[in-house]
């Protein structure tokens, strides 16, 4: 007995040092690690996860998991009405199941992706203030079944959780808004300045016409700052979820030339696509990589010389699929370089060359981070910049497109 006791208390005491680590994070990313480690080391389960709620769209999503390094599974929209982790939201109450092949609620599509066969599960909901934050789930008891005890830990840590979530999210989220706000200032007092200039009797129709200019540029870049902000909110709060197919990137890449081409071409700025003839097929979110592609390939010729040139190319280097822009425009101060991926930064000596909402960057940064990969950059002030994307490679390979159409029309040759 006294040893039950003893091992009781250690088990508490473990809890105090983890409430402790939780507290001292409002990373998201690192807290929710650390919460479903902590899950698999109390409740001795093979593996742990978090789902998450969305209160505004009533939605589930699948976040985090001990046994899933790939983050594109990230999420992953599970149904409230045909899954576990929905009945736990919706009934608030904690579930022990011993065969989830034999509930009727079990949601076999996480199965299937994560590769984890699922026998026993304990799920608890994470609550904070009377509001549902997510659910956690301990999977696969080794050596028995989960008992009262891992409950009841596990609730425990949920409290803990559920709290250092919120906590978290407020913090990104005011910290984002905060940003936001900031930034919006400048437009809106430009837009006010104008409309006021515009109520004057006295204001000329050509002075009248440059304004009305003006405040229709403005509010399309505010259309813009809006639409990226929402973008890069969604990416931090991982509640996009990656929709990976296997694509030639040779393709892809001609057809970003082909949508940069024209303002390529009112610039005056030659526009090249270099890749190798066998370059492995890419499994990723095609729409992502082509947004990420646009933007470095936007910025590259907002940034370059009349008669400049611009490079978009890929390579195979090791494991890992390089794809790079290179330019041949103002470049970027060594102090700056640093910082270029930073919410809402904008180098001071590039802002009379170009607007934006200094947000693109960091919205690139963040689809590559969700794909595994990572993003560099080299520039050398006044003789160009090269921005390079690094992402995992796929062993297959597959003809570009316009090779197909000459194998079915020989004759084109």
């Amino acid at each position: 007995m006294a040893e039950i006791r003893t091992k009781r208390l250690n088990d508490y005491l473990r809890l105090i040092d983890i409430a402790r680590d939780l507290a001292s994070t409002l990373d998201l990313d690192i807290l929710l690690a650390r919460i479903v480690h902590a899950a698999v080391e109390i409740s001795g389960a093979e593996a742990a996860s978090i789902l998450l709620y969305d209160d505004t769209s009533r939605q589930l999503y699948f976040l985090v998991s001990t046994n899933i390094d790939e983050p594109t599974r990230r999420g992953l929209i599970v149904p409230l009405d045909g899954s576990i982790a929905g009945w736990i939201v919706n009934n608030r109450k904690p579930v022990r199941i011993m065969n989830v092949h034999k509930d009727p609620r079990f949601y076999s599509t996480i199965e299937a992706i994560t590769g984890l066969a699922t026998r026993s599960l304990l799920g608890i909901p994470l609550v904070t203030k009377n509001k549902i934050v997510g659910v956690l789930e301990a999977l696969n008891k080794p050596k028995g079944r989960f008992t009262d005890k891992d409950e009841t830990l596990l609730l425990v840590l949920g409290a803990q959780a559920a709290i250092a979530i919120e906590n978290a999210r407020l913090f990104q989220q005011s910290d984002l808004i905060s940003e936001f706000v900031h930034e919006l200032r400048t437009p809106l007092s430009s837009l006010s300045t104008a409309t006021y200039l515009l109520l004057r009797p006295e204001m000329p129709p050509e002075r009248r016409d440059q304004i009305i200019q003006n405040i229709h540029a403005e509010t399309i870049r505010l259309n813009a700052l809006a639409s990226s902000f929402l973008d890069l909110a969604r990416l931090e709060s991982g509640r996009v979820q990656f929709r990976k197919t296997l694509f030639n990137l040779a393709d892809l890449m001609f057809e970003c030339r082909d949508v940069i081409a024209s303002k390529a071409l009112e610039e005056n700025i030659q526009l090249k696509v270099e890749s190798p003839e066998e370059l492995p097929l890419l499994e990723a979110d095609r729409d992502k990589i082509k947004q990420v592609i646009l933007n470095l390939l936007s910025n590259a010729v907002k940034y370059s010389r009349p008669k400049g040139t611009v490079i978009l190319g890929a390579e195979v280097i090791d494991n890992e699929i390089a794809i790079f822009i290179q330019d041949t425009g103002v470049g970027i101060p060594d102090e700056s370089l640093p910082h270029i991926f930073e919410k809402f930064y904008r180098v001071r000596e590039h802002e009379t060359r170009a607007s934006g909402s200094g947000l693109g960057l960091s919205i690139c940064k963040q689809i590559i981070h969700g794909h595994g990969g990572r993003i560099e950059v080299k520039s050398k002030l006044g003789e160009g910049t090269v921005l390079m994307v690094f992402l995992p490679r796929s062993r297959k390979t597959q003809p570009r497109e316009e090779e197909k159409s000459n194998a079915k029309n020989p004759d084109k040759k």
